[in-house]
């Protein structure tokens, strides 16, 4: 079954984890590879720390996320 403009394809971004999109999906990668899912919620990995990129394997929950230091705070930058 096709998606129409009447039932569009859903994407959930999660707060800190995978954009989930519902149906089926082909995801095409960067290098022109298709991955396909035939699940009806696909976890889509944004951090690209999973083993099985582009779905997501929960990898994340793992590794504590680095953040960027903040460019304003100008107390620690010898310059």
């Amino acid at each position: 079954m096709e998606n129409t403009v009447s039932d569009p394809t859903r994407m959930t971004l999660t707060d800190e984890g995978p954009a989930l999109v519902t149906g089926p999906v082909e995801i095409e990668l960067p290098d022109g590879r298709r991955v396909r899912s035939d699940r009806p919620v696909t976890a889509l990995c944004l951090c690209r720390r999973s083993r099985r990129w582009p779905i997501c394997d929960t990898s994340h929950r793992t590794k504590v996320r680095e953040t960027p230091k903040d460019e304003t705070d100008e107390e620690d930058d010898p310059c």
